[in-house]
This record gives C-alpha cells, structure tokens and sequence, in this order.
C-alpha cells in the first residue's frame, strides 16, 4: 500500500488512495465488495474516517446502513452510494456488503470529464435509486470496466491506461445523468441563484454566516435569494449556512483533537459559549457530547 499522509491533531485525517494494491498501479481500482477492505491499517471500516478520493459501490444485496456526512443511509439490491473526496464515512459492523466497489483517484480523468460527470457536485444526495434499464446499463458498463481493469495482458500500459480512462467515463457518464435527472437534482442545477449561493457558501461559510451579506455579494436581494433556496431546498438561506456549519463542525469533533473552542473557531465563533449554544440548538447536544458519542 502506498505511503499515507495523515493529519496531526489539528486536521481532519484524510486517507489517500491506495494506489499500490492497483492493477498496475492505475489511479482506479474496481472489485468485489469483500471483508476486510480497508484504506489505510489505522482506518477501520466500521469507524468513522474520511477519504481523498471517490468511492462507487452498486449494491447487489441488502439492505445496507451506511453513515455519509452523519446521515444514515439505507441500500438495497440494485442501488449507488456514490462517496466523495472528503466527506466523512463509516461502513456499518452489522451490514454484509454486496455488489462491485469502485474507488477512483482524483486526477485519473482530464478536467473535461469531471465536469461533464459533475464529480463534485456535493450538493447531490449520495444515494441513489435507479430504475431497470439504468441499473442494467451501470451493471454492464462497470463489469466492462472490471474486465478491462483486469486484463493487462492484451495491450501495452499506456494503452492500458486509456481504455480504462474511457471506460470509467462512460460509466460516470451514466452515474451523472441517473444523479441529475432527479427532479430535486435538475431543479437545483437550473437554478442559477441557488447555484451562486451554494457555491458561495461552501466558499466562505467559516467566516460567513449572513444572509444578507451574502446577498450583497452575489447582487440579489434578500428576498430573491430567501425565494431561489427555498424551492431548491424547502430551507431558509439561514438554514442552509447553519447546516453546512454544524456539518463542519461534526467533522471536526469527529475526526481531530482540536479542542471544542478551537473547533468552534474554525466555523466562525471566536466565543466557545455561542458555538456550544449553536451546537446545541441544532443538534440537541453539546459539542463534547457529540464527540464523546463517537469516540
């Protein structure tokens, strides 16, 4: 396995691909779910850890618990948990996983193809549900894939190398269009307002937790930005910035040992009071509390 780069305690750890148990040591890996795969020997499947890179399993069995973020979802047979750089995971102790796992290094796909695949659109739910015809269509282009992975006898590496380019983008291809032809997912892309915002929020929500100075700094007025969230996501403009906030801050109590008034420092409250009663008001628990839950 490929040397790790981990944080100290003032980080979040973060798990690199594990590029040395790739076929040939590509930027992308694709296999049976199976026990005892794991990322790193310090990062436990069954607890909570966060990776840099993505991560595609297409259950064929269930159902299946799985914590993305601090939400639980459910999978069953036929179904895609899609895992994104940085967000924070645990695999379930009490779920068998079934089905094909598929991991991919950032970097391994031009920049042409992460945007048509919409790669880091975070805004969408990690779960998906296809019907029929597109599950039978991811099936059979992810075990094209896992053949062309396997096969390193039939071309050169560099050829290798970009067969399997093509065939990871031609399934991403069809993850993209199942992710986005959801009628909340179309209806968040289309919306130019929301679109800024969100941006905008992920931009600077440690340092920004006004409304109306985000507004002002996207040109819209309050009341055109309070109307453009709520039919993307039923919240108030405040809502959303105090989700992403406390989501932060989960990630941090989870996953360093910042103590809890740095933590609250980090997502914009230099009083260790105001963050603990923020926590508190969002989540029904104390900052330490939380951490406590999870350790």
């Amino acid at each position: 396995m490929a040397d790790t780069t981990v944080g100290d305690g003032d980080a979040i750890r973060t798990f690199p691909f594990p590029a040395g148990l790739s076929v040939g040591g590509v930027g992308m890996q694709v296999g049976p779910m199976g026990v005892g795969r794991t990322w790193h020997a310090d990062a436990p499947l069954e607890r909570v850890h966060r990776i840099d890179f993505h991560t595609v399993l297409l259950f064929t069995g269930g159902p299946v618990r799985h914590m993305v973020d601090f939400a639980e979802y459910e999978a069953t047979a036929g179904d895609v948990l899609w895992i994104r750089p940085g967000q924070v995971h645990r695999f379930s102790k009490t779920s068998e996983y079934r089905g094909t796992v598929l991991t991919m290094q950032p970097g391994f796909l031009p920049r042409a193809t992460v945007e048509a695949t919409g790669l880091y659109r975070y805004d969408l739910p990690p779960l998906l549900h296809p019907d029929e015809a597109r599950s039978a269509g991811l099936r059979a282009a992810l075990e094209h894939l896992q053949r062309e992975y396997e096969d390193t006898e039939t071309l050169p590496p560099s050829l290798h190398t970009s067969v399997l380019r093509h065939c990871l983008t031609a399934f991403l291809l069809r993850l993209a269009h199942l992710a986005a032809s959801s009628a909340e997912a179309a209806g968040r892309q289309a919306d130019t307002t929301f679109t800024l915002f969100r941006e905008a929020v992920e931009r600077d929500f440690a340092t920004n937790h006004s409304v109306s100075a985000y507004a002002d700094a996207l040109g819209y007025s309050r009341r055109t930005l309070v109307r453009a969230v709520r039919a993307a996501t039923g919240q108030t403009p405040k809502g959303f910035i105090d989700r992403r906030v406390v989501l932060e801050a989960k990630r941090l109590l989870a996953h360093t040992e910042l103590p809890i008034g740095r933590v609250g420092a980090a997502v914009g409250f230099p009083d260790p009071a105001n963050f603990s009663k923020f926590f508190h008001q969002h989540t029904d628990m104390t900052p330490a509390a939380f951490r406590a839950e999870l350790r």
